[in-house]
């Protein structure tokens, strides 16, 4: 995104948020465009937000097992035609 300097001091905050999520942030002044970048880029899981878990008390590790159970039963499967 490129705008012009006066467009920049408007919405400085603004295009400061956009660049910290990943965008081209672009000015002119004066005929020369500048780039505006985060000194240091955040990961993408940085990005993310908070999700409110749906089943608090399901035991995850028990459903972990039985996934795995599961998915083995079915590389056996799969192996055993081959």
């Amino acid at each position: 995104m490129r705008v012009t300097i006066t467009k920049l001091r408007q919405d400085l905050f603004h295009l400061a948020d956009e660049a910290l999520e990943g965008k081209t942030v672009e000015f002119v002044h004066k005929g020369v465009v500048f780039q505006i970048t985060p000194e240091v880029k955040r990961s993408k899981l940085a990005r993310l937000t908070a999700q409110k878990v749906v089943a608090p008390k399901a035991n995850l590790k028990q459903a972990g097992r039985e996934l795995l159970k599961q998915m083995k039963a079915g590389w056996e499967k799969d192996w055993s035609e081959l």
